[in-house]
């Protein structure tokens, strides 16, 4: 599954020179950051945005998390033994509480997971959880609840069963929908995770002690967790600020110990002078900035409007003029860097073949260009956005002699409007859960997804990710999953544009953040250092 980014392009870079020097003496071990936006939701059965799951994964522990190196660690469970065939695992669980004292137990993730493929339950990633064995049919009304392979053998042991052996079942364990909520909470107040305080109850390194929607949060260092004894940071603050100017004079004024990737964005203006500061990081992602059509509206009903659309489209000149971050061209969904080849399905900005591919779709549909109505293309409010809508439109006004509307929307709005598919193109972008090409194709398997808002859908596509999920050579595997790549880019439900890249800036005295090339933050063992 792909995490939805409120965020631009996950690049943000600021100037140090008018930084304060760190504080002298003993220093607050809280540090302070921006996160863009307001959360959709912090409750983890629900988001896929990568804003509620930065906050979520702050506060919660699943089975599995990632150590100091990013490596794969255990987080509540303790140990596990998996079966021969590699369809059953057994965890057994250390003893942890909640961060108001009560126990955390088996029956709370059974419970979670067994909530998520509720029929009727609004999960943004419930396909996800269709690995366990019998969960696709619960979540579909035809099985019952008990039929899932998910059941708490006592307080502290958890057997899994799965539908097919999957190789990197315990790295999806680390992302936020396989966490658990307090089921103690959760089922007694539907509204628990809609604000801060002692109701928003959680197991993971912080708490969320205030939230003040829009505005801000603080997150407090949890003394109830199981490993308390490594965490240093003894508060947080999450600003929102959605201004990107703004956001770049607080760093400078030393009022953020961080600005960037992957939490918020600045200025693409000011990105050409200060990529050379000292401070500046800048890592892979593997991630993708795309553009979604609703093909089941007009005339996007039609592939070869989409195709000519996508084709249209000079990525190269949006990378060099616009972004200037080391971005790539994307010409596939899925990153180079979850393949050992890179594939590329078409050619950029191929002018000649869209018109062609513009002609045949309108003579299909029965109208000719100069009927066209103005097509539609929304986006959320960030600068970045804005400037690549800007340049495509005027693209698309140059191939394809069409016009084009621009909405620029708030996040929650526009998430809202595009859950709902009241859109005709969309900007969107996304980022792996885990390092598997298939966490990216599957969203596009079932076309009643939340997660494939375009509302495409095609047999033998959905045949392939089957066909991938159950096949243990790892070099057939990839074929397969090549094959279903070539259908998605030719139907093209979705026109990648280019591949992320992550850059940030931080004060020096900030010590181990880690973040992955999945774009996940980590503060758990971060401190600031002390003079």
């Amino acid at each position: 599954m792909q995490r939805l980014l409120a965020a631009f392009t996950l690049i943000a870079l600021t100037a140090v020179s008018c930084s304060p020097p760190p504080p002298s003496g003993e220093k607050r071990q809280e540090i302070r950051l921006n996160i863009h936006t307001d959360p959709p939701s912090l409750d983890p059965r629900k988001p896929a945005d990568t804003t509620s799951s930065t906050v979520i994964r702050l506060c919660f522990d699943g089975l599995m998390r990632r150590n100091e190196q990013g490596r794969q660690a255990f987080g509540v469970a303790k140990s596990v033994n998996i079966s021969e065939d590699g369809l059953t695992y057994t965890f057994t669980l250390r003893e942890s509480v909640w961060s108001d004292g009560t126990a955390v137990t088996a029956k709370d993730f059974e419970d979670t997971w067994k909530t998520i493929l509720s029929p009727n339950f609004p999960s943004e990633f419930a396909s996800e959880l269709y690995i366990l064995k019998n969960g696709k049919r619960a979540k579909e009304n035809t099985l019952g609840m008990d039929a899932i392979g998910v059941k708490a053998l006592g307080d502290y042991v958890l057997q899994v069963d799965l539908e097919y052996p999957i190789p990197y079942f315990l790295d999806m364990l680390m992302t936020h929908y396989f966490f658990p909520v307090p089921s103690h909470i959760a089922n007694k107040d539907p509204k628990w995770a809609q604000n801060g305080g002692d109701l928003y109850v959680s197991n993971g390194p912080y708490h969320l002690a205030e939230w003040k929607h829009y505005n801000s949060m603080v997150l407090l260092k949890n003394p109830s967790y199981w490993d308390s004894q490594s965490v240093i940071l003894e508060k947080i603050d999450l600003y929102m600020i959605e201004d990107e100017m703004t956001e770049l004079s607080m760093y400078e004024n030393g009022d953020l110990e961080w600005i960037g990737s992957p939490l918020s964005s600045i200025p693409v203006d000011a990105l050409g002078s200060l990529s050379t500061e000292k401070d500046f990081n800048h890592y892979q992602i593997a991630g993708t900035y795309f553009y979604i059509f609703n093909t089941e509206a007009l005339p996007f009903t039609n592939k070869h409007i989409r195709r000519a659309f996508a084709l249209s489209i000079h990525r190269q000149e949006i990378v060099e003029n616009i972004l200037q971050g080391g971005q790539t061209v994307a010409t596939s969904i899925v990153p180079p860097s979850m393949w050992e080849e890179r594939n590329s399905y078409f050619a950029d900005a191929d002018i000649s073949l869209a018109k062609k591919e513009f002609e045949i779709g309108l003579k299909q549909l029965g109208i000719t260009a100069d009927k066209l109505p103005a097509i539609k293309l929304s986006y959320n409010t960030n600068s970045g956005h804005h400037k690549i809508a800007q340049a495509i439109k005027e693209q698309w006004s140059m191939a394809l002699g069409i016009r084009v509307e621009l909405e620029n929307m708030e996040w929650k709005v526009f998430l809202d409007s595009v859950s709902n598919h009241k859109f005709q193109i969309a900007r969107m972008g996304g980022i792996a859960s885990y390092n598997d090409p298939i966490a990216i194709l599957k969203d596009y398997q079932y076309a009643n997804s939340r997660m494939n808002q375009c509302q495409w859908s095609n047999k033998k596509f959905a045949e392939l990710i089957d066909l991938a999920d159950h096949t243990k050579n790892t070099e057939e595997r990839m074929k397969v999953l090549s094959e279903a790549q070539s259908i998605l880019m030719d139907e093209m439900p979705v026109a990648p544009i280019y591949f992320y890249t992550g850059s940030y800036m931080k004060k020096p005295y900030v010590k181990s953040i880690a973040i992955s090339n999945l774009s996940e933050i980590d503060l758990k063992y971060t401190y600031l250092e002390q003079k």
